[in-house]
């Protein structure tokens, strides 16, 4: 089966993560990529451990399957050559803050003005408009913002930092790449280019989904461990004997139903189904206690035929030897760059014929 988007031409501007990834993603897809690197710019995934020999681990990961060209892109060369590039590309990406481009002479309209088919993607913290364009941030900071971190974590601890960067990549890296199929879609029909203007913040508030569908039409305001999702049901994390976790997410009566009888608390059932808090946690107490007094290994002898949604905790290592990841083919060694391969992370998107 040929690649889905063997036709795409995709010049990348972008550095750390948001934009690398979501090429990265094209280019996993087919696209051809050819990142246009700065000489004298820092790229903090280049610099940050591990380091493979070359680059980080990271660095080489977001950078598979692209072509490198250094310019500088504040001498008027480096502006003409991707003057020239542009007439030949299909999609542009970048991550600069709003009108950087434009005082780079690269900006949108003068690089429509050259080629008008093009599609120009730009991912920023909080987009080209509003109070806040021209402000700095990270993913914790949007996370902030968007409202998202204010009903996860413990009501006793408040927000977590993240272990992986929501409004980065779920929020700046996928809905670019949404953007850009759709206006693909949308020239084969009308032979016309466009701008995307992609805002981890205003990703990351569309995140909220069922939370967000609570609070401003239910009028039910979103706290840590306050709903049936995030902490204020059994639907929770519990630790073994040896200091593990075990998630349980058996939220519908026959998987809550299997969980009760192979903990052997048949008789805290009828806990389950109830919307009353002392009920919630009565059982959380329960499930705290008897999950506490055998291993993780015991709890997934146990649970290995019993259909509960219920699942070990598992570190990226182990997961990455976990039979069904290994089954799809999760976990793939690619050659990063200078004849060496290195583990990585698969694609996730599998295209049958």
């Amino acid at each position: 089966m040929a690649a889905p988007l063997a036709n795409l031409k995709i010049l990348d501007f972008s550095t750390l993560l948001p934009g690398p990834y979501a090429t990265m993603m094209l280019a996993d897809m087919g696209a051809e990529v050819l990142r246009i690197e700065a000489p004298d710019r820092v790229d903090l995934t280049k610099v940050m451990p591990p380091y493979d020999g070359k680059f980080s681990t990271t660095f080489s990961y977001l950078t598979r399957g692209k072509q490198t060209l250094q310019l500088n892109l504040k001498q008027p060369e480096s502006v003409e050559k991707v003057k020239q590039l542009v007439q030949g590309y299909d999609i542009v990406v970048e991550q600069f803050r709003p009108g950087v481009m434009d005082r780079l002479g690269i900006g949108y309209e003068v690089l429509k003005a050259i080629n008008p088919k093009l599609i120009y993607c730009a991912i920023t913290g909080y987009g080209q408009t509003g109070p806040y364009k021209d402000r700095a941030g990270h993913d914790i900071n949007y996370l902030a913002i968007s409202g998202v971190a204010s009903h996860c974590g413990r009501a006793d601890s408040g927000p977590p930092p993240m272990g992986i960067q929501i409004a980065d990549v779920a929020g700046g890296s996928h809905y670019a790449v949404m953007g850009i199929l759709a206006a693909v879609i949308k020239r084969q029909d009308t032979g016309e280019g466009a701008f995307i203007d992609i805002s981890m913040t205003d990703a990351a508030f569309a995140l909220n989904a069922m939370a967000g569908a609570a609070a401003l039409a239910g009028g039910q305001s979103q706290k840590r461990e306050g709903g049936m999702l995030n902490g204020g049901t059994f639907y929770d994390y519990y630790q073994t004997s040896d200091g593990r976790w075990l998630s349980v997410g058996s939220l519908e009566p026959q998987f809550s139903s299997r969980l009760c009888d192979a903990l052997g608390l048949g008789e805290l059932k009828s806990l389950a189904l109830s919307q009353k808090s002392r009920h919630q946690h009565e059982l959380k107490a329960a499930l705290k206690n008897k999950i506490a007094e055998r291993s993780l290994a015991k709890w997934q002898e146990v649970f290995a035929e019993v259909d509960a949604c219920v699942e070990p905790v598992l570190t990226i290592e182990e997961a990455a030897e976990h039979p069904q990841l290994k089954a799809r083919g999760m976990v793939i060694e690619q050659d990063r760059g200078d004849g060496v391969t290195q583990r990585q992370l698969g694609m996730p998107l599998k295209f049958v014929l």
